[in-house]
C-alpha cells in the first residue's frame, strides 16, 4: 500500500459528474451532496440533463451532468466551473470539459474510450486528450468497467446489472479524494434500496472498491482534500431539492392552518416531482389526484378549495397557458388556491429540461379581464419551502389564488435545509372564515373593511348557504349581476384587495448606503447575483444587491430603493420582463439591463464583467 497523501484543507470545491443518461450521474451527485450536507457543508447543486428519454448510448446529445458546489460556509451557486470532472465516457469528456477549470482533476473510465466510443463522440484521433489540449498528468485514468465487473464477479448479477454500478465506483473515488465517510454513503443506499437489500450491498461494495482504488494507487493526484464546516448552526439538516421543499412547505402550511392539503396536477417536466413527493404523504392527510390534463388539474383544485381544503395545482409554463381559464374562475370566486409554476425553457415545448424566468408576465397578466393575482418567486431550493408556505398563507388569509414561481434550476437543484424544530417556528395561518354573527344573513362578497377580504364559508355550514361561479355577482347580494357600476366596483375591489396584501420590505445587501451600482433580480438568480456583488466588492467596487421575492404586490419601499441609486441594473433570465414591469410601476425608473435566455444558470464571471462595464460607463 502506498504512503498516505497529504490532506489539504479547502474552503470550497466544485465537482461535476457526467456520463450517459443511464449512467446514474444524478444519483451519484445526489449522494455526494447529501453526504456533504450531512456533515455540515454548504451545498448548491445543478442537475443538467437532456430532454431525450434515452438518447443513443455514447452520443453527444445524451450526456447527463450533475454539478455540486461544496463549501465550508454558505454556498450561493453551483459554481461556474468545476475543480473535478468525472467523465464516464468519451462523449461526456467531449461535451463537459468546457465546464472544467484550467488544471482541474479529470476522472475517466478508460473502458469507455474505445475506438467506437471515440467515433460516436466525434474525436478525430485516438489521442483524445491531446486533441482537446488536456494535460495527461491531471487525468485519473481508471478501468472502472473492468474493476466493477471484478468486484461483483461473485454477486450473481448479470452483466447489465453490474454495469449500472459503475457510477458508484466513480463516487467511491471522489469520496476518497475528499475524505468522505463511507458509512454515511452506505446508510443512504440502504435506506434508498430498503426493499432491494442485495442491490444496496452491491453498490456499497463497489463504492468501497472505488475508495480503495484511490487510497492504494493515489490515483495520480498530489493530495486529498477536506472541507470543514465553519458556520455550524445546531439543528437537523437535510439535502433537499426545490420541488421537495415546495411539497414540504405546502404540507406544513396545511398542518398549521388545520386543513387537508389537496393537489390536483398533471405530470409535466420539471414540476412532476412535486406530485410524486406529495403522493407519499397520505399519512399527513394529503390528497393527490393525477388528472387527465392540466385544465382538470386546476379545476379539481378549485373544487377542493370550495369544499374547504388548502388546494394547490402544479405545472410549468405550457400548463399555465391551459390552466388560465380555471385560474380566472378562482379570481372571480375569490377562492384560496396555490398555483405552482416551475418555469422551463419556452415557448411551446421549448427546452423542457432547462431553466428560464420567462413566465413572469404570463403569471402577472396572462388571463382575460382584470384578473389580479399575487405572485411570489422562490430564491433558492431551500427557500421553496418558505415561499410555498407563504403562498399558502396569503391564499388562505386573503381568499385569492396565488402564483408561486420557481424554475428548473432551483426545482431540481438542492441545498442544505435546516428543518424547523417545531411548527411553532412557522408563522401562524388564520384562514378568513365567516363569523358567527353572519349566520343566517351571509352573502359571499361581504368584505372586511380594512383588508377587503371576503369571508370564507365552507359548504355544509348551516346558515351560510351561498353560490359562487364564473359570472359576475352583485357585491351586496351575491346574485348574478350585469350592472355596469357593480362590475366596475367589483373589479376595483379585487385589485385593491391584492394591492393591500402586506409583504416584507425589499432588503438591500452590500454597500446599501453608497453603492455605485444596485443589482436587481427576482427569484432563483439570487445566488448568482449575490456572488457577483461579493466579487465586485472584493475588487473594491461599491455595489449593492436587491432581490425581489414578492412581485405582486411589490414591497412598499420598492420605488424608494430603485430610485435611490444612480445606476441600477435589472438582471434576469428573459428578455426584460421584470425591467418592463418595474418601469410600469415606478415612475422615472430607467434601469440598465442584463438579459440571457440560454436555458442555463447565469455565469458569475460573465455577470461581473458586464456589471464592471456599467460601473465604468
Amino acid at each position: 500500500m502506498a504512503e498516505n497523501l497529504q490532506v489539504k484543507e479547502l474552503d470550497q470545491v466544485v465537482v461535476r459528474f457526467s456520463g450517459d443518461s443511464g449512467d446514474g450521474m444524478q444519483l451519484a451527485g445526489n449522494i455526494f451532496s447529501t453526504v456533504s450536507a450531512t456533515v455540515g457543508n454548504g451545498i448548491s447543486t445543478f442537475p443538467d440533463y437532456p430532454a431525450d428519454i434515452r438518447a443513443p448510448q455514447g452520443s453527444l446529445t445524451g450526456v447527463s451532468g450533475f454539478q455540486v458546489h461544496i463549501g465550508s460556509g454558505k454556498v450561493y451557486t453551483p459554481g461556474d466551473l468545476c475543480d473535478v470532472l468525472v467523465a464516464m465516457n468519451a462523449a461526456a469528456l467531449k461535451t463537459q470539459y468546457r465546464y472544467a477549470k484550467p488544471g482541474a482533476t479529470i476522472i475517466i473510465d478508460t473502458d469507455s474510450f474505445g475506438p467506437k466510443d471515440l467515433e460516436k463522440a466525434q474525436f478525430k484521433t485516438e489521442d483524445y486528450l491531446g486533441e482537446m489540449g488536456i494535460d495527461a498528468d491531471r487525468v485519473v485514468c481508471c478501468p472502472m468497467t473492468q474493476m466493477v465487473k471484478a468486484c461483483l464477479a461473485d454477486s450473481g448479477m448479470d452483466n447489465k446489472a453490474m454495469l449500472k454500478c459503475r457510477n458508484m465506483f466513480a463516487l467511491g473515488l471522489v469520496c476518497w479524494l475528499f475524505n468522505r465517510d463511507l458509512q454515511l454513503v452506505a446508510n443512504f443506499l440502504r435506506e434508498k434500496f430498503a426493499k432491494k437489500p442485495a442491490i444496496a450491498e452491491a453498490n456499497i461494495k463497489v463504492i468501497q472498491a472505488g475508495y480503495d482504488y484511490g487510497h492504494n494507487t493515489h490515483a495520480s493526484v498530489p493530495a486529498t482534500y477536506r472541507i470543514e464546516s465553519t458556520e455550524k448552526v445546531p439543528g437537523r439538516y437535510m439535502d433537499i431539492t426545490g420541488n421537495k421543499a415546495t411539497a414540504y412547505g405546502l404540507i406544513a402550511a396545511a398542518e398549521r392552518a388545520g386543513l387537508r392539503l389537496f393537489l390536483g396536477s398533471y405530470p409535466i417536466t420539471p414540476a412532476t416531482d412535486i406530485l410524486h413527493e406529495l403522493a407519499k404523504h397520505k399519512s399527513c392527510g394529503v390528497i393527490t389526484v393525477q388528472c387527465e390534463d392540466e385544465i382538470s388539474g386546476a379545476a379539481s383544485a378549485i373544487g377542493a378549495s370550495f369544499a374547504g381544503a388548502l388546494a394547490a395545482t402544479s405545472t410549468s409554463g405550457p400548463g399555465i397557458c391551459l390552466k388560465s381559464e380555471a385560474m380566472n374562475l378562482a379570481v372571480i370566486d375569490e377562492l384560496p388556491l396555490v398555483i405552482i409554476d416551475v418555469q422551463r425553457g419556452g415557448p411551446s415545448t421549448g427546452l423542457p429540461t432547462k431553466s428560464e424566468q420567462t413566465d413572469l408576465l404570463q403569471a402577472l397578466y396572462g388571463r382575460n379581464g382584470e384578473s389580479p393575482m399575487p405572485v411570489i418567486a422562490a430564491t433558492s431550493p431551500t427557500d421553496c419551502f418558505y415561499a410555498a408556505y407563504e403562498a399558502a398563507k396569503i391564499a388562505l388569509e386573503h381568499l385569492t389564488p396565488v402564483v408561486l414561481l420557481t424554475d428548473a434550476f432551483i426545482a431540481n437543484g438542492s441545498g442544505a435545509f435546516k428543518l424547523p424544530a417545531s411548527m411553532d417556528e412557522l408563522p401562524k395561518i388564520a384562514p378568513h372564515y365567516v363569523t358567527p354573527e353572519q349566520k343566517g344573513n351571509y352573502t359571499p362578497y361581504e368584505r372586511d373593511p380594512e383588508s377587503l377580504v371576503r369571508y370564507w364559508a365552507i359548504p355544509g355550514q348551516e346558515g351560510y348557504t351561498h353560490i359562487l361561479g364564473g359570472l359576475e355577482k352583485d357585491g351586496r347580494t351575491g346574485a348574478i349581476s350585469t350592472d355596469p357600476e357593480n362590475h366596475d366596483q367589483m373589479c376595483r375591489l379585487r385589485a385593491q384587495k391584492v394591492a393591500r396584501i402586506p409583504v416584507p420590505d425589499l432588503e438591500v445587501e452590500g454597500d446599501k448606503d453608497d453603492a455605485d451600482l444596485l443589482i436587481v433580480g427576482f427569484g432563483s438568480t439570487y445566488g448568482h447575483l449575490h456572488s457577483a456583488m461579493d466579487e465586485l466588492r472584493r475588487q473594491g467596487k461599491k455595489v449593492a444587491h436587491a432581490q425581489l421575492k414578492y412581485i405582486n404586490p411589490l414591497p412598499k419601499n420598492t420605488a424608494d430603493v430603485l430610485l435611490k441609486y444612480n445606476k441600477v441594473v435589472v438582471a434576469e433570465q428573459n428578455l426584460g420582463q421584470l425591467a418592463a414591469y418595474l418601469r410600469s410601476k415606478v415612475d422615472g425608473f430607467v434601469p440598465y439591463q442584463f438579459n440571457e435566455v440560454k436555458g442555463q444558470p447565469f455565469v458569475v464571471s460573465e455577470l461581473v464583467e458586464a456589471f464592471e462595464c456599467i460601473i465604468k460607463s
